[in-house]
C-alpha cells in the first residue's frame, strides 16, 4: 500500500464503549489543541422526525466520536447505521433505501485524482458505494486548483490523501484506501484485484492502457470521463473478456509502447482517443498550441464536475445491475444549452358546464327519448351503448368497443343501461308514449327495447326535467346529518325499481370505505393497463375526442392536486412507484372526498346476471335523482373490485394486486353488509356541497 500512516488520511471512529477507545477520548480530551464539536442532539432530532419512522435500533444506537487528526477536531455524530440512515435520507427514492444497501457492497477503485477527486466525492456524496480505493503518484499544485477542490492549505499535499481526508470529513464510515505511489506493473494486480469496478483518469497513456490490461485480464470493467465535452467511456470486460482495449482505437498498442512520452507526443494518440471530429474546437486547437503557447491542454474545474455527476450515474447503474452497455456518449453543456427555448404553458382546465337555462326542443317524443337515454351517467363517462329507433320503437344495447378493465362482464355497462333505460322511460312517460318495456337477456348481454304506445306513469314523469339536468358533483363536501326522512325517500326510490339500497351515515364506517377506496384508487394507479385506461378517459384542454371522458375541470382540484395528477399521467412513474409498493399518496384524493361525505349509498341487487345488473342501473339513477332533489351533491365512488366476483376475476383485473383487491371487496362487503347472492351496482357518496356541477360531455347522434 503507502508508506503514510492511516492517521494522515483517515477518520478515526472511537466508541464511548470501548476500554481503549474510552481511553483515547480522554487523552484527546485533555489536549489544549483538540477541539470537539457536539451536534449530537440536532441529529437525533434529524433522525426522529424521518418518514417512515426508523426502527428503534437505529434510535438506540450508540453514538460515535470522529478523530480527524489533520484538523485537531473530534466530532459527536450518530452511529454507522443511523448516520448512514439520516445522511442518505434525502437520496430516496431517486435511490430506495434497498438500492442503497445493495450499492454499499461496492468496492470501486479509481486511478487519476485530479478528474477522479471529483468523481470520488460524487460517489462518496451519493452513497453509491461501500469502499473506495484511490491511486495516485502526485502532489496538489497551485496549477490543479482550477479542477480540484483543494484549497491553499493542501499545496504539496498527496493529491490521494487530499481526497480520502474529504471524503472523511464528508462521511467517516466509509472505507477509503488510497496508495500514493500511483498504479505500476508491480502494483496494478493488487490494486485492480478485489474491485468490483474501475475508474480511470489518469494522464500517462501508458498507465491508460496498463490499467486496461490488468482489468480485462482480472474481469473488471472500466469506466473512463473525459471533461472535453462530457465523454463518458464504458468498458465491459467483466461481460466481454475479449473486447479490444479503448474499442479498438489505438489497435494492439502495448503499455510499455507509450511511457515515457512527451505532452506533445501524446497528442496523436489522445487525438485518436477522443476523435479529431468528437473534441470541441477550443481543446482542438488547444492541442496544436501544446508546448508551443500552453503548457498542456485545457480542463475547466465545472466540466470535470459535470464528468464526476456522469460517472456517478454509470456507477449507480452498473451497482444495481440496470443496463449500462460498452460504448461512449457525449453529455456536453454546451451543445444542450444550444437548446434553450421558451417552455410550452399547458391550458389551465376550465369548466365549462354545458346545460342550458330552457329544456332543448326535439321535433319527435322518440328524438327525446334517444336525447334523454344517453344522458345517462357512466364509468368514466365512456357511454357504453347504441340507440336505434323505428317508428314505434327505441333500441338499447351494448356497445362492446366502449368499456374498460373495470368492466367485469360488462356489469358495469350494464348498469349504464339500467340508468340509459330509466332515462329513456322517464322521457316516454313525461311525452306520454310510454308502452311496452322488455329486457331480455341475448348471451352474455341483453336486448333492451322501449316500445312507443299511448301511457305515462306520473312517478317517471315528474323526474323528466331533473334527470336531464343530473349531473356529477366530485367537490369535497362538508359532512353533515342527513335527516332520516330524506334517507327514506332515497331507499323508496330504488325499492320501487328492485333495488335494496345501504345508505352509510356512521362516521366510523364512512372512514373504512373511504381507507378501502383510497387503497383500491393506489391499486388502479400502480396496475398498468388499469392506469392507461383511467387517464385515457380524461380530457385535458386542447385533447381531441372532447365528447367522452371527464374533463380535468370537473374534478374540482386545487393547484396542487393538479399538478399531483399531471405527474399522475406518467406511466414510468406508476411504473417506479409500484416496484417500491408505494404510493400511499395516489388514493389521498379518493380518502378525501370519501370522509367529507355526508353519507355513502351502496346500490344492491340480487343475483349478478345481465339483468340484474340493468336493473340495478335504473334504481341507482332513481337514487340519484332523488338524492338530487334534496340539496344532496352526487359522485359515484366505486372501487376497483367493484365488478369482479370470482378469483379469475380479481386476476383478470390485476395480475399482482389481485389477492388484495378480493380482501378489500370482503372488507367492503362486511361493513357494508351484502349477502353472497347479491350485487354490487354502484356506490354513491352523498355531500352537502354549495359548488356547482360541471355537466359531462356527450357523444353526438345515438
Amino acid at each position: 500500500m503507502t508508506h503514510r500512516t492511516q492517521l494522515d488520511w483517515n477518520a478515526r471512529v472511537l466508541d464511548e464503549n470501548d476500554p481503549a477507545d474510552r481511553i483515547e477520548l480522554d487523552r484527546l480530551r485533555q489536549d489544549p489543541v483538540i477541539e470537539f464539536l457536539d451536534r449530537l442532539d440536532e441529529q437525533r432530532d434529524g433522525l426522529s422526525r424521518l418518514t417512515p419512522p426508523p426502527p428503534q435500533e437505529l434510535i438506540d444506537e450508540p453514538m460515535r466520536w470522529i478523530h480527524y487528526p489533520w484538523r485537531r477536531t473530534v466530532v459527536a455524530t450518530l452511529g454507522p447505521r443511523s448516520f448512514r440512515r439520516l445522511r442518505l435520507d434525502r437520496n430516496r427514492n431517486k435511490i430506495t433505501a434497498e438500492e442503497q444497501d445493495r450499492l454499499a457492497e461496492t468496492t470501486i477503485g479509481i486511478v487519476g485524482l485530479s478528474v477522479g477527486h471529483a468523481i470520488a466525492y460524487a460517489l462518496a456524496l451519493d452513497g453509491v458505494c461501500g469502499a473506495l480505493r484511490l491511486a495516485d503518484f502526485d502532489e496538489i499544485e497551485l496549477s490543479n486548483l482550477n479542477r480540484i477542490p483543494a484549497t491553499l492549505l493542501d499545496l504539496g499535499l498527496s493529491k490521494p490523501v487530499v481526497a480520502a481526508r474529504r471524503i472523511a470529513e464528508l462521511d467517516p464510515y466509509l472505507a477509503v484506501t488510497i496508495d500514493d505511489r500511483g498504479v505500476t506493473a508491480e502494483t496494478a494486480d493488487s490494486f485492480i484485484d478485489g474491485v468490483d469496478l474501475l475508474i480511470e483518469e489518469c494522464d500517462s497513456l501508458d498507465v491508460k492502457i496498463l490499467v486496461r490490461e490488468r482489468a480485462r485480464a482480472l474481469g473488471v470493467p472500466v469506466i473512463m470521463e473525459t471533461s472535453d465535452r462530457g465523454l463518458l467511456d464504458v468498458e465491459r470486460f467483466d461481460l466481454e473478456p475479449e473486447r479490444p482495449l479503448f474499442h479498438g482505437l489505438l489497435g494492439d498498442v502495448q503499455s510499455s509502447a507509450l511511457a515515457n512520452l512527451s505532452t506533445h507526443d501524446k497528442v496523436p494518440y489522445v487525438l485518436a482517443l477522443l476523435g479529431a471530429e468528437d473534441i470541441s474546437a477550443r481543446m482542438a486547437a488547444s492541442m496544436i498550441e501544446v508546448d508551443r503557447t500552453t503548457t498542456t491542454w485545457p480542463q475547466l474545474g465545472s466540466e470535470v464536475g459535470l464528468g464526476g455527476a456522469s460517472v456517478a450515474g454509470a456507477v449507480r447503474r452498473f451497482g444495481l445491475g440496470q443496463r449500462l452497455d460498452s460504448g461512449r456518449v457525449r453529455i456536453h453543456i454546451d451543445e444542450h444549452l444550444d437548446l434553450l427555448a421558451p417552455p410550452t404553458i399547458p391550458a389551465e382546465p376550465t369548466a365549462q358546464n354545458r346545460s342550458s337555462d330552457g329544456q332543448p326542443e326535439f321535433d319527435s317524443p322518440r328524438s327525446a327519448i334517444v336525447h334523454a337515454a344517453t344522458r345517462a351517467p357512466s364509468g368514466g363517462n365512456v357511454q357504453p351503448w347504441t340507440v336505434t329507433t323505428t317508428r314505434g320503437s327505441v333500441r338499447l344495447a351494448l356497445d362492446r368497443d366502449r368499456t374498460s378493465g373495470l368492466d367485469v362482464a360488462y356489469r358495469g355497462s350494464h348498469v349504464a343501461l339500467g340508468a340509459a333505460l330509466y332515462n329513456a322511460r322517464s322521457a316516454a312517460a313525461y311525452h306520454g308514449v310510454l308502452g311496452d318495456v322488455t329486457v331480455e337477456a341475448l348471451g352474455d348481454s341483453v336486448d333492451i327495447v322501449v316500445e312507443l304506445g299511448a301511457g305515462t306513469d306520473p312517478g317517471l314523469a315528474k323526474n323528466y326535467h331533473a334527470l336531464l339536468s343530473r349531473s356529477t358533483n366530485r367537490t369535497v363536501g362538508s359532512p353533515r346529518e342527513v335527516n332520516p326522512e330524506v334517507l327514506a325517500d332515497l331507499a323508496a326510490a330504488s325499492v320501487l325499481e328492485g333495488v335494496r339500497v345501504a345508505l352509510i351515515t356512521d362516521r366510523s364506517s364512512i372512514q373504512q370505505i373511504a381507507e378501502i377506496i383510497a387503497e383500491s384508487d393506489r391499486i388502479r394507479y400502480l396496475t398498468k393497463s388499469l392506469h392507461t385506461e383511467m387517464i385515457s378517459e380524461l380530457r385535458w384542454p386542447g385533447q381531441p375526442d372532447p365528447d367522452t371522458g371527464i374533463e380535468v375541470a370537473a374534478l374540482a382540484l386545487d393547484s396542487t392536486d393538479l399538478v399531483k395528477l399531471d405527474v399522475s399521467r406518467r406511466s414510468d412513474v406508476m411504473e417506479l412507484l409500484g416496484d417500491w409498493d408505494a404510493g400511499i399518496a395516489l388514493g389521498e384524493d379518493s380518502y378525501d372526498r370519501v370522509v367529507s361525505s355526508s353519507a355513502v349509498a351502496v346500490s344492491i341487487v340480487d343475483g349478478n346476471a345481465a339483468t340484474d345488473f340493468v336493473r340495478g342501473g335504473a334504481g341507482t339513477q332513481r337514487l340519484w335523482i332523488a338524492a338530487e332533489s334534496h340539496g344532496l351533491a352526487v359522485h359515484p365512488s366505486s372501487p376497483v373490485f367493484l365488478y369482479a366476483q370470482s378469483p379469475s376475476e380479481f386476476e383478470q383485473l390485476s395480475a399482482r394486486y389481485a389477492g388484495a383487491l378480493a380482501g378489500l371487496r370482503q372488507r367492503f362487503a362486511r361493513i357494508v353488509g351484502i349477502d353472497v347472492d347479491e350485487s354490487i351496482a354502484l356506490v354513491l357518496r352523498l355531500s352537502h356541497t354549495d359548488a356547482a356541477a360541471v355537466t359531462s360531455r356527450r357523444r353526438t347522434g345515438a
